[in-house]
């Protein structure tokens, strides 16, 4: 898991600066000639499309890691696991019966 967080840092380094190239453009917006509000809108679409992309990117590669966590877990055993618990729980029910 800390591999996967290692690997997206830089994609999220990345959307960061995309979302703050995004906050720039639209700042920019409000004074700015209509030539120039099609251009910082058409590259706004771009830099949308960008992060959309690496979106999906992050979630295809977080289902690929769930699917292989979940064949590793398939094949382990917590029958001993379970055991042992149930033992615990059985003496704390049985701690607190008076007996006979």
């Amino acid at each position: 898991m800390r591999d996967l967080a290692r690997q997206n840092a830089p994609a999220v380094e990345d959307l960061e600066h995309r979302v703050e190239e995004l906050e720039r453009i639209s700042d920019s917006l409000t004074n700015a000639p209509d030539g120039e509000v099609i251009e910082a809108l058409e590259r706004a679409i771009h830099l949308l499309s960008e992060v959309n992309d690496g979106i999906e990117a992050s979630l295809r590669s977080a289902g690929e890691e769930s699917e292989r966590l979940g064949a590793v877990l398939e094949n382990v055993s917590f029958d001993a696991f379970d055991e042992v618990l149930g033992d615990l729980e059985d003496r704390e029910r049985t701690a607190g019966d008076p007996g006979p």
